[in-house]
């Protein structure tokens, strides 16, 4: 490995400040960067819940969920369903379609942000399960 003669191990498509986070929960068991509520917050549980899943922090990854459970808003909730999709969180996925299908007010809220572009282009039949528990819940 090339890691073994270099003295530098480079970690690519994470950010500094999350590799540093990913690291203090490694060496102390806590993520004191999930204990407010704010944007920057959800952003950082975001992408930590990507690096648990990426590394195999199963106990990380459930508090990155936990912390995204709480802190669902319309301006969140289709880019932490992308991630609830492509990282396996199903009961985080499960909440994300039920709060955008919660009332009509939030599903037009949420197409009309850029995490909807996202989540179109990373996972299209997402949208078509939504497009069915949508019809279903009609009927």
């Amino acid at each position: 490995m090339k890691e073994k003669a270099s003295p530098c191990v480079e970690i690519k498509d994470m950010e500094m400040e999350v590799f540093r986070a990913m690291l203090h929960f490694i060496y102390t068991d806590t993520i004191p960067e999930l204990d407010q509520k704010s944007e920057q917050v959800t952003l950082m549980a975001q992408h930590l819940l990507e690096a648990a899943d990426r590394y195999g922090l199963e106990r990380l990854k459930r508090i990155c969920v936990e912390k995204l459970f709480t802190d669902i808003s319309v301006d969140t909730v289709a880019t932490t369903l992308v991630l609830a999709e492509l990282h396996g969180c199903s009961e985080l996925k499960s909440r994300c379609m039920k709060f955008i299908l919660a009332t009509p007010e939030n599903l037009h809220a949420v197409a009309a942000t850029e995490g909807h572009k996202h989540l179109e282009a990373s996972c299209p039949s997402v949208l078509t399960e939504l497009l069915k528990l949508m019809i279903k819940g009609n009927k």
